[in-house]
């Protein structure tokens, strides 16, 4: 017979190993270059609150600057840049370049 002090219970499900899924974008550019990187990318602009963008260069070089505090970056293939929500910025082409912003709604890693 079953003794109901001996039922088996389900084990709990080991959360120590479990990680975050990480951020992924709610949406992206199309891929522009020097030529084709829109004017409003090159004048001071910012996000909504609640976005972050992540500006991906595939080829060449971009400077990114972020106005306040005031920062600029160079950003390559192997440095991609974080934009905050709300973080004033703009950027410019050293060069020919390729390049895409991806959103999140959460900040990304990296």
């Amino acid at each position: 017979m079953n003794d109901p002090s001996q039922s088996q219970a389900k084990p709990k499900a080991d959360t120590s190993q479990t990680h975050a899924v990480p951020p992924a974008p709610y949406r992206s550019t199309p891929i522009f270059d020097e030529t084709t990187l829109p004017p409003a990318l090159l004048n001071v602009h910012s996000l909504k609150p609640g976005t972050w963008g992540q500006i991906c260069v595939i080829e060449g070089q971009l400077k990114l600057t972020y106005c306040d505090p005031h920062a600029t970056v160079t950003l390559s293939p192997e440095r991609p840049g974080l934009i905050q929500p709300q973080q004033a910025h703009f950027v410019e082409p050293l060069g020919a370049i390729k390049m895409r912003i991806d959103f999140y709604d959460r900040q990304p890693d990296g």
